[in-house]
């Protein structure tokens, strides 16, 4: 595109994906690194018919709501992309952005929106973080210049849409101490023991990634994986990080060999010390390995399943089912209050661990079976475990298949408790159910402080109870 500038737009709003909106002779722009209150020149990036999109080149007026971000590396990490707004205003950009999406695509205009809930901490709040090891390190403009530059090694993340060229990390704020002590000693001893950093697109290289978690109690699990098989170097690598960090912490370490990064279907190999890592969500004790599910930020899953047993109002006698139910934290968090749970989850592996949860808690009224939700939620379900009088689904971003809504609205549970991260997918399956279900409230948390993401629950009610059976 030949070089295209707009110049003093005013920054009115902020779009569903995070971006600022200006609007200018009936066109809407999309712009990236702008705020609310922003005057700006921007370079065009994109034009269609109806939008232009566009970045920031220079900030004419700054608005009230900009303030100076933490991490060195905003504006060129494809996280932390509100670390520049108030944080006040951010959690009253994230209420509008559930109420207009109920309006514009569930078309309910009277619904109630309570509060959103804050998060505390905004920083260091995530409990698991993936580094990728690359020698096609993102070099800066001002690098590119610079001849004397080498050495393109990098631990970081990738940039957004680059999957060759990682972005190396200095500090990052998004997870506790030592997490990057961690990162940058293992880069380091990989630097000096000439353990080659992997090629993305060459498919070369001895070392790939790094994934870190941990619990509250700042208990790390650590899973290098490596794309070489040589034992003696990964034992001394794996050597170094246990007398440099310590033996309570669990280590593993992953083979991966294949074309992707993905680990989901490889084996990761316990090293040293626990083989699991335990987190406590209210009264209840979860324990995860290193392939489990665990919501990513700890203190707010706690607050978010709070509002989830408010809105599910159990007396101790009902049956409750758990759609997408995972390692099963919900439906055992929830346990106590009712009679029984039945737990409905696609992933095998998950459904393992929500047994050895219900265990490790002594939690007998829970039942987790695996399956295709449209396929598994069915009429021969209902038969072997009952009717359930309360319904809790928390489905993937893509939201509620089509013929799970239609087996809600088959089965006419008088209450159903919707927890999702993506309101347009959950505004317009409460919509598909707005001929038998009312939306009585909905409550955003904030569980991703400087990110334009937004966890929502949500109650609906069925409008004529009595015509459940």
């Amino acid at each position: 595109m030949k070089s295209v500038n707009s110049k003093n737009l005013k920054i009115i709003d902020i779009a569903y994906d995070g971006r600022a909106v200006a609007k200018e002779d009936g066109m809407v722009y999309f712009i990236e690194k702008a705020v609310p209150g922003d005057i700006v020149d921007i370079h065009v990036t994109k034009k269609k018919k109806n939008f232009i999109e566009g970045r920031v080149i220079e900030i004419i007026e700054k608005s009230p709501f900009r303030i100076t971000p933490n991490c060195q590396h905003f504006g060129f990490c494809g996280g932390c992309k509100w670390q520049h707004f108030d944080y006040s205003k951010q959690l009253e950009y994230k209420q509008k952005q559930v109420i207009d999406v109920f309006h514009h695509l569930g078309k309910m205009e009277n619904i109630q929106v309570l509060p959103i809930l804050s998060a505390d901490p905004q920083f260091y709040y995530r409990n698991k973080l993936d580094f990728s090891f690359s020698d096609s390190r993102w070099l800066t403009p001002n690098e590119l210049q610079d001849k004397s530059i080498s050495k393109k090694n990098a631990v970081g993340f990738h940039l957004p849409g680059m999957f060759d060229k990682v972005l190396d990390i200095e500090h990052c704020y998004l997870q506790s101490d030592p997490s990057n002590e961690i990162r940058l000693k293992l880069k380091d001893y990989c630097k000096e023991n000439e353990i080659e950093f992997y090629n993305s697109r060459n498919h070369t290289g001895e070392i790939r990634s790094l994934i870190l978690r941990n619990n509250r109690e700042n208990q790390f699990m650590i899973n290098v994986v490596f794309a070489l098989t040589q034992p003696e170097k990964i034992e001394k690598a794996m050597q170094y990080l246990v007398e440099s960090f310590g033996s309570h912490h669990a280590y593993f370490y992953t083979i991966n060999t294949k074309k992707n990064d993905s680990i989901h279907d490889l084996e990761p190999i316990h090293y040293h010390g626990p083989s699991y890592l335990t987190e406590k969500i209210g009264e209840y004790t979860f324990q995860f390995g290193p392939k489990s599910f665990f919501q990513t930020n700890s203190k707010q899953t706690e607050l978010l399943y709070s509002v989830i047993k408010d809105f599910a109002k159990l007396e101790g006698h009902e049956t409750v089912y758990d759609l997408y139910s995972g390692t099963g934290t919900i439906a055992l968090y929830l346990s106590r209050l009712a009679k029984t749970v039945l737990g409905i989850e696609f992933v095998e592996e998950a459904v393992k661990d929500a047994y050895i949860n219900a265990e490790l808690n002594q939690v007998n009224n829970c039942t987790f079976i695996a399956g295709d939700m449209g396929k598994v939620f069915d009429q021969e379900v209902f038969l072997q475990y009952g009717k359930p009088e309360v319904i809790v689904c928390d489905p993937p971003r893509s939201g509620i298949q089509k013929e799970v809504i239609n087996r809600l609205l088959e089965i006419q549970a008088p209450r159903i408790v919707y927890v999702s991260c993506n309101p347009a997918t959950q505004a317009r399956d409460i919509e598909l159910l707005s001929s038998l279900y009312h939306h009585v409230k909905s409550q955003p948390v904030d569980m991703f402080p400087q990110t334009h993401h937004v966890e929502i629950v949500a109650l609906l009610e069925l409008k004529k109870l009595n015509e459940y059976v």
